[in-house]
């Protein structure tokens, strides 16, 4: 009974936590991230050479929003209320 009741306590200060609001800043931050990539798939290439021969790289980032056509300002509103709890405190820039 006892390890039962300390189980469930344990589980919903976990919980809990997982549930936290962040803050603005950090918010702002990750919020305009995908709003950006919401407007453009971001990539790279790299080339290069050394002793050990060439070497190539390529990145591309697309994400669901993108390929959805959603609004990246609509994107970064429901991301900020959704990590915050409230209204954006900034406006986005892209």
């Amino acid at each position: 009974m006892i390890r039962m009741l300390a189980v469930s306590v344990l589980l919903s200060l976990v919980l809990t936590a997982c549930n936290r609001p962040v803050s603005a800043e950090r918010a702002y931050a990750q919020c305009s991230e995908q709003a950006r990539l919401a407007e453009r798939p971001r990539g790279s290439v790299g080339i290069g050479g050394g002793t050990g021969g060439a070497s190539a790289a390529f990145d591309l980032t697309v994400t669901s929003d993108f390929l959805r056509g959603r609004d990246p300002y609509v994107v970064y509103d429901t991301c900020f209320r959704r990590l915050t709890g409230a209204g954006p405190t900034r406006p986005l820039i892209l």
